[in-house]
């Protein structure tokens, strides 16, 4: 019964921290700028969806904050890059059993990792004059 509370309890955890970097999530805490915004641009922010001519508010509200961000000179001029990298995060389970002395232990553990982990590069939103000009998405 123990266990089963604990993983539980593990569950919530993990979820809660999944659930905090939701759109849905953000726009709450951003409501007003959200409100502002053009119904077909509220669609696509709550379905997690950039698109070119978006501003960084509306990106952030959509995908949250970069990974990294970069500029770079190109041939048109100076562009403003924001890297957004694929997170990963994990749930582990544990069981060890020991002996020793005439007794025996054993016990269970549940680890939840919520700390950003990253795999490869998922996206690239390319900013100019404070409007999305480009979206490069990596194709697997």
């Amino acid at each position: 019964m123990r266990l089963l509370k604990t993983l539980s309890a593990s569950l919530l955890l993990f979820l809660l921290a999944a659930c905090a970097s939701t759109p849905q999530a953000r726009i709450e805490k951003n409501r007003a700028a959200f409100d502002g915004f053009p119904a077909d641009v509220q669609e696509k922010i709550r379905a997690g969806k950039v698109e070119l001519g978006f501003t960084p508010v509306m990106v952030r509200l959509a995908l949250g904050g970069p990974d990294r961000e970069v500029n770079r000179a190109s041939a048109t001029g100076q562009e403003e890059v924001w890297i957004y990298r694929r997170a990963r995060s994990g749930v582990g389970f544990g069981f060890g059993l020991g002996a020793g002395g005439g007794h025996t232990g054993y016990g269970a553990g549940v680890a939840v990792n919520t700390a950003p982990g990253y795999d490869e590069e998922a996206m690239r939103v390319v900013f100019r004059d404070g409007k999305v000009s480009a979206v490069e998405t990596r194709v697997k």
